[in-house]
């Protein structure tokens, strides 16, 4: 797809977003391009850490199937057939550690939010649609982003954040589009979710929502099939 879309796919996706009731928002890699510091965060936190660990890009990518960062730690030791594993003492140390790292990142200001982002809520904000957000990151990290990027007082203006550890099972599954839903007291059909990766497809998809894919760095190349609508980015939809 080129960068900027064709009219026809952009107006398809902006009669989608008007006739929602809602939007439902992913975070990483959908609100803000933060997948590589959070690559950083994690890098940071093995060598504080003592552990040999360096996950370059390429590395990164890969993991990035695996949703939750805990997961996403242990599958990698996994990987490397090394007993024993990790305690989840030291994964819980690791990922405070990779944590707080993350929110020394965003606090820079180096990871404003998307093109088209901030336009596209103010606009559905004016139009009285409500806001959700439905991620696998943490609370702590969606504060630390859109906190810097939209105020502190940004939780306000969003009906529903749920976030991974609100439920049992992390994308691909549908649990967090399954627990907005509840919160905001909508149907399915009356929604749209705002992804950018196949497992956020997936799990908007099962939960029977209408998915608009923005792409994003570490996800541009999934399949996008089932997806109403794809775009390179959100511009021009508010």
């Amino acid at each position: 797809m080129q960068a900027e879309a064709p009219a026809a796919v952009l107006c398809d996706a902006a009669e989608l977003i008007r006739r929602a009731a809602a939007l439902i928002f992913d975070v990483d890699g959908t609100l803000a391009e933060t997948e590589e510091l959070h690559r950083q965060a994690f890098n940071h936190a093995f060598v504080r850490h003592g552990l040999d660990w360096e996950w370059d890009r390429a590395v990164y990518r890969d993991l990035l199937r695996v949703t939750g960062g805990k997961e996403r730690m242990r599958a990698f030791h996994t990987r490397l057939r090394v007993a024993p594993p990790l305690p989840d003492a030291d994964i819980a140390a690791l990922h405070r550690i990779k944590s707080a790292r993350y929110a020394e990142l965003i606090e820079t200001g180096c990871c404003p939010l998307r093109p088209g982002v901030a336009d596209l809520l103010a606009a559905a904000k004016a139009r009285g649609q409500r806001l959700a957000i439905a991620t696998t990151t943490s609370h702590g990290n969606i504060d630390a982003l859109l906190s810097q990027a939209l105020g502190t007082r940004w939780a306000a203006d969003f009906d529903a954040i749920v976030a991974g550890d609100d439920v049992r099972h992390k994308k691909p599954a549908p649990d967090v589009y399954l627990e907005a839903l509840a919160r905001l007291k909508l149907e399915a059909s009356d929604c749209v979710a705002i992804e950018d990766s196949a497992n956020g497809l997936i799990a908007a998809s099962r939960a029977d929502i209408p998915v608009l894919i923005t792409r994003s760095m570490f996800f541009r190349d999934d399949d996008f099939t089932d997806a109403r609508c794809v775009l390179e980015d959100l511009s021009g939809l508010g």
